[in-house]
């Protein structure tokens, strides 16, 4: 199982107890983060919040943590081979390292575009933003 939001995450993962184990079995868990370190900050705004000073472009440093659980290790005594991630880390590289990111339905699209044209922002236009929405685009496009 994947998750990438700490609420998420604490719902379906409580926290370990000593013993636990899922219909008699053991469960193992581990966890691949892409924290700060990691260098992906991005900018952007969420225009339908008028009220609030987050219409402004704002940005933020993202970090993500993929848990993952079994109830069986595979053949290297591992509950999932980090490895085939790389193609998760290039994917969050490209999304949101240095990006400014749009909403598809944001009025001044056509003006992100043009400073995009410009070479002024590497821009990403996406169906939702915010960070709940990015979580679930993240969740939406790893899990594919």
């Amino acid at each position: 199982m994947l998750n990438v939001t700490e609420q998420t995450i604490s719902e379906v993962f409580p926290p370990y107890k000593p013993g636990e184990t899922a219909a008699g079995r053991e469960i193992y868990r581990c966890t691949k983060t892409y924290d700060h370190n990691e260098g992906l900050s991005c900018c952007f705004r969420q225009w339908p919040a008028r009220h609030s000073h987050c219409r402004l472009i704002h940005g933020y440093a993202l970090a993500f943590a993929f848990r993952f659980a079994t109830s069986r290790l595979d053949q290297h005594n591992w509950c999932f081979d980090f490895g085939g991630m790389k193609q998760v880390k290039q994917w969050l590289h490209h999304m949101f390292d240095h990006t400014m990111l749009v909403a598809g339905d944001d009025p001044q699209l056509s003006v992100f575009r043009y400073l995009s044209d410009q070479g002024l922002v590497n821009l990403r236009v996406l169906p939702q933003v915010g960070c709940e929405a990015l979580a679930k685009i993240v969740f939406d496009h790893v899990a594919q």
